[in-house]
């Protein structure tokens, strides 16, 4: 009699232990809660006119992937950049032979370390669009900061102190319409890549301004 009843209690105690187990079970899967990796929704702005959508991170990640295909101004502006940095090379193959002072030496080596490489990069990039890499005519008219023929013939007739007043002088101008270049076209263009070329135009360009308008002390 004492056997049964134990038996009795031991399968109550399993089948109420079951039912805790199922329920937990269920309540775990109805109310759980997206996880963090799901990313936060993302406000997307509709036509002008219409109503914003929201979008999940996953959603807004891939409109990001889709949109960054390149406009006209993401053409633009790498064509224009390499023909505009072309420019910045010729000015610093100048500086060996002519400069006097070391500083515009070394700072002519530093625009033509960094360039060269940009020249390819952006160069690349055009060639992976299928994209030409000679500027249209009008896209030389918006070329700001060029130096002139007549000023680069003045450069290349130029020794010593009035060679690096001079160079200091055309390059400062030349990077000020590099960087007005590259802010328009974080403006105007669509491409991801380009952005982050115009950005580090902007960084690197600035700082080199900086420099050189303290040697030529203004």
């Amino acid at each position: 009699m004492l056997f049964r009843r134990a038996s009795r209690a031991s399968a109550v105690t399993g089948l109420a232990v079951l039912a805790l187990l199922t329920a937990v079970a269920c309540d775990s899967g109805q109310d759980r809660k997206p996880a963090a990796a799901d990313g936060p929704a993302v406000i997307a702005p509709d036509e002008p006119g219409g109503a914003n959508r929201t979008l999940s991170a996953e959603e807004a990640a891939d409109r990001r992937v889709e949109n960054d295909s390149p406009n006209s101004a993401d053409v633009s502006y790498a064509r224009m950049m390499i023909a505009h940095h072309d420019q910045a090379l010729v000015m610093t193959e100048l500086a060996p032979e002519r400069a006097r002072s070391t500083k515009v030496k070394r700072i002519a080596a530093r625009i033509a370390a960094a360039q060269k490489p940009e020249i390819e990069a952006m160069k690349g990039w055009l060639k992976s669009y299928g994209k030409p890499l000679e500027p249209e005519r009008h896209e030389h008219a918006a070329m700001s900061g060029m130096a002139t023929g007549a000023q680069l013939d003045q450069l290349r007739a130029a020794r010593g102190t009035a060679f690096d007043r001079l160079f200091l002088t055309l390059m400062t101008t030349h990077h000020q319409g590099a960087i007005t270049m590259a802010t328009d076209v974080k403006g105007q263009g669509n491409n991801i890549r380009i952005e982050e070329m115009a950005d580090e135009v902007i960084a690197q360009q600035t700082s080199e301004i900086s420099r050189m308008r303290d040697m030529l002390g203004t």
